[in-house]
Protein backbone atom coordinates (compact mmCIF):
# COMPACT_ATOMS: atom_id res chain seq x y z
CA UNK A 1 0.00 0.00 0.00
CA UNK A 2 1.11 3.54 -0.71
CA UNK A 3 0.51 6.43 1.65
CA UNK A 4 0.12 10.15 1.14
CA UNK A 5 -0.13 13.21 3.34
CA UNK A 6 -3.76 14.29 3.53
CA UNK A 7 -3.70 17.73 1.97
CA UNK A 8 -1.36 20.04 3.86
CA UNK A 9 -1.78 18.17 7.15
CA UNK A 10 0.77 15.82 8.68
CA UNK A 11 -1.69 12.93 8.57
CA UNK A 12 -0.61 9.87 6.56
CA UNK A 13 -3.45 8.03 4.85
CA UNK A 14 -3.51 5.11 2.45
CA UNK A 15 -3.81 6.11 -1.20
CA UNK A 16 -7.23 4.44 -1.09
CA UNK A 17 -10.01 4.94 1.43
CA UNK A 18 -12.61 2.24 2.05
CA UNK A 19 -16.06 3.74 1.70
CA UNK A 20 -18.47 2.14 4.13
CA UNK A 21 -21.85 3.24 2.76
CA UNK A 22 -22.40 -0.35 1.59
CA UNK A 23 -22.29 -1.69 5.15
CA UNK A 24 -25.44 -1.42 7.24
CA UNK A 25 -28.71 -3.05 8.21
CA UNK A 26 -30.59 -3.27 4.86
CA UNK A 27 -34.03 -2.39 6.26
CA UNK A 28 -32.71 0.64 8.18
CA UNK A 29 -32.44 3.87 6.22
CA UNK A 30 -32.79 4.14 2.45
CA UNK A 31 -30.09 1.74 1.20
CA UNK A 32 -31.77 -1.67 0.81
CA UNK A 33 -28.71 -2.97 -1.08
CA UNK A 34 -26.33 -2.77 1.89
CA UNK A 35 -24.48 -5.79 3.28
CA UNK A 36 -25.29 -7.13 6.72
CA UNK A 37 -22.72 -6.96 9.50
CA UNK A 38 -21.71 -10.57 8.93
CA UNK A 39 -21.22 -9.88 5.23
CA UNK A 40 -19.45 -6.54 5.81
CA UNK A 41 -16.77 -7.54 8.30
CA UNK A 42 -14.61 -9.60 5.88
CA UNK A 43 -14.28 -6.59 3.57
CA UNK A 44 -13.16 -4.32 6.40
CA UNK A 45 -10.74 -6.96 7.65
CA UNK A 46 -9.34 -7.52 4.16
CA UNK A 47 -8.85 -3.78 3.67
CA UNK A 48 -6.79 -3.64 6.85
CA UNK A 49 -4.76 -6.68 5.81
CA UNK A 50 -3.99 -4.99 2.49
CA UNK A 51 -2.67 -1.88 4.24
CA UNK A 52 -5.67 0.44 3.95
CA UNK A 53 -5.84 2.61 7.05
CA UNK A 54 -8.48 5.15 5.92
CA UNK A 55 -12.20 4.41 6.45
CA UNK A 56 -15.06 6.74 5.52
CA UNK A 57 -18.64 6.53 6.78
CA UNK A 58 -21.47 8.91 7.79
CA UNK A 59 -23.98 9.30 10.58
CA UNK A 60 -26.89 8.89 8.14
CA UNK A 61 -25.73 5.66 6.50
CA UNK A 62 -28.32 2.95 7.18
CA UNK A 63 -29.81 4.86 10.10
CA UNK A 64 -26.51 4.90 11.97
CA UNK A 65 -25.90 1.17 11.69
CA UNK A 66 -23.09 1.79 9.21
CA UNK A 67 -21.07 3.53 11.91
CA UNK A 68 -21.85 0.76 14.38
CA UNK A 69 -20.67 -1.99 12.03
CA UNK A 70 -17.47 -0.14 11.14
CA UNK A 71 -16.71 0.67 14.77
CA UNK A 72 -17.09 -2.92 15.97
CA UNK A 73 -14.99 -4.28 13.10
CA UNK A 74 -12.16 -1.82 13.68
CA UNK A 75 -12.12 -2.59 17.40
CA UNK A 76 -11.81 -6.30 16.61
CA UNK A 77 -9.30 -6.09 13.77
CA UNK A 78 -7.06 -3.06 14.45
CA UNK A 79 -5.65 -0.73 17.06
CA UNK A 80 -7.34 2.65 17.18
CA UNK A 81 -4.10 4.55 16.65
CA UNK A 82 -3.43 2.58 13.44
CA UNK A 83 -6.55 3.68 11.58
CA UNK A 84 -7.98 6.95 10.26
CA UNK A 85 -11.73 7.12 10.79
CA UNK A 86 -13.82 9.68 8.93
CA UNK A 87 -17.52 10.33 9.32
CA UNK A 88 -19.97 13.01 8.22
CA UNK A 89 -22.86 15.16 9.44
CA UNK A 90 -25.76 16.90 7.70
CA UNK A 91 -28.51 14.53 6.56
CA UNK A 92 -31.46 13.67 8.84
CA UNK A 93 -30.81 11.11 11.56
CA UNK A 94 -33.90 11.63 13.70
CA UNK A 95 -37.31 13.32 13.39
CA UNK A 96 -37.84 16.91 14.44
CA UNK A 97 -36.68 20.36 13.34
CA UNK A 98 -33.12 19.92 14.65
CA UNK A 99 -32.55 16.40 13.40
CA UNK A 100 -30.47 17.49 10.41
CA UNK A 101 -28.34 20.33 9.10
CA UNK A 102 -25.24 22.09 10.36
CA UNK A 103 -26.42 24.23 13.25
CA UNK A 104 -24.38 24.24 16.46
CA UNK A 105 -27.09 22.13 18.10
CA UNK A 106 -27.07 19.55 15.31
CA UNK A 107 -23.28 19.29 15.17
CA UNK A 108 -22.83 18.98 18.93
CA UNK A 109 -25.56 16.35 19.14
CA UNK A 110 -24.38 14.36 16.14
CA UNK A 111 -20.67 14.22 16.95
CA UNK A 112 -21.48 12.60 20.30
CA UNK A 113 -23.93 10.19 18.66
CA UNK A 114 -21.35 9.21 16.03
CA UNK A 115 -18.70 8.63 18.68
CA UNK A 116 -21.09 6.37 20.61
CA UNK A 117 -21.93 4.34 17.52
CA UNK A 118 -18.30 4.07 16.42
CA UNK A 119 -17.20 3.20 19.96
CA UNK A 120 -14.33 5.69 19.99
CA UNK A 121 -13.35 8.86 21.85
CA UNK A 122 -12.59 10.79 18.65
CA UNK A 123 -12.78 10.66 14.89
CA UNK A 124 -9.81 11.60 12.78
CA UNK A 125 -11.82 13.50 10.17
CA UNK A 126 -15.24 15.07 10.76
CA UNK A 127 -16.88 16.26 7.54
CA UNK A 128 -19.91 18.30 6.64
CA UNK A 129 -21.82 16.07 4.23
CA UNK A 130 -23.32 18.99 2.29
CA UNK A 131 -23.58 22.80 2.45
CA UNK A 132 -26.38 24.00 4.72
CA UNK A 133 -28.03 27.10 3.19
CA UNK A 134 -30.21 27.59 6.29
CA UNK A 135 -27.33 28.02 8.76
CA UNK A 136 -24.71 30.81 8.70
CA UNK A 137 -21.37 29.33 7.76
CA UNK A 138 -19.83 31.14 10.74
CA UNK A 139 -22.02 29.13 13.11
CA UNK A 140 -21.06 25.86 11.47
CA UNK A 141 -17.34 26.60 11.36
CA UNK A 142 -17.14 27.76 14.98
CA UNK A 143 -19.01 24.65 16.13
CA UNK A 144 -16.61 22.43 14.17
CA UNK A 145 -13.67 24.32 15.67
CA UNK A 146 -15.06 23.66 19.15
CA UNK A 147 -15.45 19.95 18.31
CA UNK A 148 -11.74 19.87 17.44
CA UNK A 149 -10.74 21.81 20.54
CA UNK A 150 -12.76 19.38 22.67
CA UNK A 151 -10.68 16.53 21.26
CA UNK A 152 -13.62 14.86 19.54
CA UNK A 153 -12.15 15.30 16.04
CA UNK A 154 -8.61 15.85 14.84
CA UNK A 155 -9.39 17.42 11.45
CA UNK A 156 -12.46 18.72 9.66
CA UNK A 157 -13.47 18.36 6.05
CA UNK A 158 -16.23 19.24 3.59
CA UNK A 159 -18.10 17.51 0.80
CA UNK A 160 -19.95 18.36 -2.42
CA UNK A 161 -20.47 22.09 -2.72
CA UNK A 162 -19.71 24.90 -5.15
CA UNK A 163 -16.19 26.26 -5.23
CA UNK A 164 -17.36 29.72 -4.17
CA UNK A 165 -18.94 28.18 -1.06
CA UNK A 166 -15.80 26.26 -0.19
CA UNK A 167 -13.65 29.34 -0.78
CA UNK A 168 -15.91 31.34 1.52
CA UNK A 169 -15.60 28.69 4.23
CA UNK A 170 -11.80 28.58 3.96
CA UNK A 171 -11.56 32.38 4.12
CA UNK A 172 -13.96 32.62 7.05
CA UNK A 173 -12.01 30.04 9.04
CA UNK A 174 -8.77 31.89 8.43
CA UNK A 175 -10.37 35.23 9.31
CA UNK A 176 -11.51 33.98 12.73
CA UNK A 177 -8.64 31.64 13.51
CA UNK A 178 -10.89 28.58 13.42
CA UNK A 179 -9.89 25.08 12.35
CA UNK A 180 -9.69 25.02 8.57
CA UNK A 181 -11.16 22.38 6.27
CA UNK A 182 -8.39 19.92 5.45
CA UNK A 183 -10.26 17.91 2.84
CA UNK A 184 -12.85 18.05 0.10
CA UNK A 185 -14.89 14.90 -0.57
CA UNK A 186 -16.45 15.55 -3.96
CA UNK A 187 -18.12 13.81 -6.89
CA UNK A 188 -15.31 13.18 -9.36
CA UNK A 189 -14.84 10.43 -11.91
CA UNK A 190 -14.60 9.93 -15.68
CA UNK A 191 -18.34 10.54 -16.05
CA UNK A 192 -18.42 13.68 -13.91
CA UNK A 193 -15.45 16.00 -14.37
CA UNK A 194 -17.04 19.36 -13.64
CA UNK A 195 -14.87 19.63 -10.51
CA UNK A 196 -11.89 20.25 -12.79
CA UNK A 197 -13.18 23.73 -13.62
CA UNK A 198 -12.94 25.40 -10.21
CA UNK A 199 -12.94 23.03 -7.22
CA UNK A 200 -9.79 21.05 -7.98
CA UNK A 201 -7.68 24.14 -8.80
CA UNK A 202 -8.92 25.72 -5.57
CA UNK A 203 -7.95 22.65 -3.56
CA UNK A 204 -4.50 22.52 -5.15
CA UNK A 205 -3.95 26.21 -4.45
CA UNK A 206 -5.10 25.94 -0.84
CA UNK A 207 -3.42 22.63 0.01
CA UNK A 208 -6.70 20.79 0.54
CA UNK A 209 -6.75 17.01 0.18
CA UNK A 210 -9.26 15.66 -2.34
CA UNK A 211 -10.98 12.34 -1.55
CA UNK A 212 -13.51 11.73 -4.34
CA UNK A 213 -16.66 9.73 -3.78
CA UNK A 214 -18.09 7.41 -6.42
CA UNK A 215 -14.77 7.11 -8.29
CA UNK A 216 -16.24 4.34 -10.47
CA UNK A 217 -19.53 6.17 -11.10
CA UNK A 218 -21.60 3.69 -9.08
CA UNK A 219 -19.98 0.88 -11.07
CA UNK A 220 -20.96 2.20 -14.49
CA UNK A 221 -17.32 2.48 -15.50
CA UNK A 222 -16.70 -1.20 -14.70
CA UNK A 223 -19.24 -2.96 -16.95
CA UNK A 224 -21.07 -2.77 -20.26
CA UNK A 225 -23.67 -0.03 -20.42
CA UNK A 226 -26.49 -2.57 -20.82
CA UNK A 227 -25.61 -4.37 -17.59
CA UNK A 228 -27.16 -3.36 -14.27
CA UNK A 229 -26.91 -4.39 -10.65
CA UNK A 230 -29.31 -4.72 -7.74
CA UNK A 231 -27.90 -1.53 -6.28
CA UNK A 232 -28.41 0.42 -9.50
CA UNK A 233 -32.01 -0.76 -9.71
CA UNK A 234 -32.80 0.27 -6.13
CA UNK A 235 -30.51 3.30 -5.72
CA UNK A 236 -32.48 6.44 -6.58
CA UNK A 237 -29.33 8.55 -6.51
CA UNK A 238 -27.67 6.76 -9.43
CA UNK A 239 -30.33 7.83 -11.89
CA UNK A 240 -30.13 11.45 -10.84
CA UNK A 241 -26.35 11.49 -11.20
CA UNK A 242 -25.97 10.11 -14.70
CA UNK A 243 -29.32 10.29 -16.47
CA UNK A 244 -28.81 13.47 -18.51
CA UNK A 245 -25.69 12.57 -20.52
CA UNK A 246 -26.12 8.90 -21.35
CA UNK A 247 -24.99 9.15 -24.99
CA UNK A 248 -21.67 10.76 -24.10
CA UNK A 249 -21.23 8.52 -21.09
CA UNK A 250 -21.58 5.43 -23.25
CA UNK A 251 -18.62 6.72 -25.23
CA UNK A 252 -16.50 7.12 -22.09
CA UNK A 253 -17.43 3.64 -20.87
CA UNK A 254 -16.50 2.22 -24.28
CA UNK A 255 -13.08 3.90 -24.10
CA UNK A 256 -12.48 2.41 -20.65
CA UNK A 257 -13.41 -1.02 -22.02
CA UNK A 258 -11.13 -0.65 -25.04
CA UNK A 259 -8.08 0.35 -23.01
CA UNK A 260 -8.78 -2.33 -20.39
CA UNK A 261 -8.99 -4.98 -23.12
CA UNK A 262 -5.75 -3.80 -24.70
CA UNK A 263 -4.03 -3.83 -21.32
CA UNK A 264 -5.63 -7.17 -20.28
CA UNK A 265 -6.83 -5.49 -17.10
CA UNK A 266 -10.22 -5.09 -15.42
CA UNK A 267 -12.01 -1.86 -16.30
CA UNK A 268 -12.05 -0.73 -12.68
CA UNK A 269 -8.26 -0.55 -12.69
CA UNK A 270 -8.25 1.72 -15.72
CA UNK A 271 -10.89 4.08 -14.28
CA UNK A 272 -9.06 4.32 -10.95
CA UNK A 273 -5.65 4.69 -12.59
CA UNK A 274 -7.05 7.73 -14.39
CA UNK A 275 -7.97 9.26 -11.02
CA UNK A 276 -4.54 8.49 -9.61
CA UNK A 277 -3.02 10.43 -12.51
CA UNK A 278 -4.64 13.63 -11.22
CA UNK A 279 -2.34 15.60 -8.93
CA UNK A 280 -5.20 17.03 -6.88
CA UNK A 281 -6.49 13.61 -5.78
CA UNK A 282 -5.25 12.27 -2.45
CA UNK A 283 -7.30 9.10 -1.92
CA UNK A 284 -10.40 8.00 -3.84
CA UNK A 285 -13.10 6.46 -1.67
CA UNK A 286 -13.83 2.99 -3.04
CA UNK A 287 -16.65 0.68 -2.05
CA UNK A 288 -16.21 -3.07 -1.77
CA UNK A 289 -19.00 -5.63 -1.70
CA UNK A 290 -17.04 -8.42 -3.42
CA UNK A 291 -13.44 -9.53 -2.80
CA UNK A 292 -12.21 -8.48 -6.25
CA UNK A 293 -13.36 -4.89 -5.70
CA UNK A 294 -10.51 -4.27 -3.25
CA UNK A 295 -8.06 -6.31 -5.34
CA UNK A 296 -8.76 -4.18 -8.41
CA UNK A 297 -8.53 -0.93 -6.47
CA UNK A 298 -5.16 -1.81 -4.96
CA UNK A 299 -3.79 -3.13 -8.26
CA UNK A 300 -4.75 0.17 -9.93
CA UNK A 301 -2.04 1.89 -7.88
CA UNK A 302 0.53 0.23 -10.13
CA UNK A 303 -1.17 1.09 -13.44
CA UNK A 304 0.46 4.05 -15.17
CA UNK A 305 -1.61 5.33 -18.07
CA UNK A 306 0.11 6.97 -21.00
CA UNK A 307 -0.72 10.50 -22.08
CA UNK A 308 -2.46 9.08 -25.14
CA UNK A 309 -4.57 6.74 -23.03
CA UNK A 310 -5.60 9.57 -20.72
CA UNK A 311 -6.53 11.73 -23.71
CA UNK A 312 -8.57 8.88 -25.20
CA UNK A 313 -10.47 8.39 -21.95
CA UNK A 314 -11.26 12.08 -21.64
CA UNK A 315 -12.11 12.88 -25.28
CA UNK A 316 -15.81 11.75 -25.34
CA UNK A 317 -16.73 13.79 -22.25
CA UNK A 318 -19.18 16.68 -22.67
CA UNK A 319 -20.00 19.45 -20.17
CA UNK A 320 -22.97 18.80 -17.94
CA UNK A 321 -24.83 20.22 -14.99
CA UNK A 322 -23.11 19.76 -11.68
CA UNK A 323 -24.82 16.93 -9.78
CA UNK A 324 -24.27 15.32 -6.41
CA UNK A 325 -24.87 18.33 -4.18
CA UNK A 326 -28.34 17.27 -3.01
Amino acid sequence: MRFVKLGSTGLDVSRLALGCMSYGVPDRGNHPWTLTEEESRPHIQRALEQGINFFDTANAYSDGTGEEILGRALRDFARRDEVVVATKVFFPTRPGPNGAGLSRKAIMTEIDASLRRLGTDYVDLYQIHRWDPTTPIEETLEALHDVVKAGKALYVGASSMYAWQFSKALYTSQLHGWTRFATMQNHYNLLHREEEREMLPLCLDQGVGVIPWSPLARGRLTRDWSESTQREQSDEVTGSLYASTEDADRGVVARVAKIAEARHLPRAQIALAWLFSKSAVSAPIVGATKPHHLDDAIAALDVDLTADEIAALEEPYIPRSVVGFG
